[in-house]
């Protein structure tokens, strides 16, 4: 398995929206994506200044149904 990207949550954010992601709404400073075609796909992505920590983002993308392979692909 490829090693994780260090991605802040506004790089993260674009990398879902050109994979069919959508913008549902925005509870506080969390954002809750759906997918635009698989309507059981629903991930939360927490809007900070900070990096992503590595758990948390292999935990949204094992949600999003995303690899990490096809997440250094899309970047």
């Amino acid at each position: 398995m490829p090693k994780l990207p260090v991605l802040t949550p506004r790089k993260l954010l674009k990398v879902f929206l050109k994979t069919g992601f959508y913008i549902h709404h925005q509870s506080g400073s969390h954002l809750n994506l759906r997918h635009a075609n698989k309507r059981h796909l629903h991930i939360v992505i927490p809007i900070h200044s900070r990096d992503m920590a590595p758990k948390t983002l292999k935990s949204i993308l094992a949600q999003a149904e995303i690899s990490v392979k096809d997440l250094l692909d899309i970047l």
